[in-house]
């Protein structure tokens, strides 16, 4: 595995933590009128998740593990590689399906879930990258 590319990985995933720390708003009202607010943190959101399945994708490649089906398997496989933990895992899954829909079917984001995963779930990536961090750049 290239630690190189995954420390690069992890900073861009801070850079998105960062982002969307920075500019959630503090009603779900100033997201809902905000249009400029919405893409920012949907493609940061979208942008974060993509990064973890990257890195995860990328540390699974360097083993015998065969490579995951789903985006979401790429969090299981991590678990069973004992890198991540199940509450970790679990968490990760959910980001994806957020992902999927932001994605596929952009008109129908439910912007209260994103108002809830910017102030409330957007830990999830902090705690991915220091379990990632942790067994491979520490």
């Amino acid at each position: 595995m290239d630690k190189r590319v995954v420390a690069e990985k992890l900073e861009s995933l801070r850079n998105c933590i960062n982002r969307i720390i920075q500019k959630r708003p503090s009603t779900i009202e100033e997201l809902q009128d905000n249009l400029d607010l919405q893409d920012i943190l949907s493609v940061n959101l979208e942008r974060a998740v993509q990064l973890c399945v990257d890195i995860g994708t990328h540390i699974i490649a360097q083993t015998d593990h065969p490579a995951p089906s789903s985006f979401g398997e790429t969090f299981e496989v991590l678990e069973k590689m004992g890198i991540l933990d199940a509450h970790t895992t679990t968490r990760m899954k959910k980001a994806v399906g957020f992902r999927n829909v932001a994605v596929h079917t952009y008109q129908q984001i439910n912007w209260e879930i994103v108002f809830h995963i910017c102030h409330k779930d957007v830990d999830d990536f902090t705690r991915f990258a220091k379990q990632i961090n942790g067994h491979f750049l520490a």
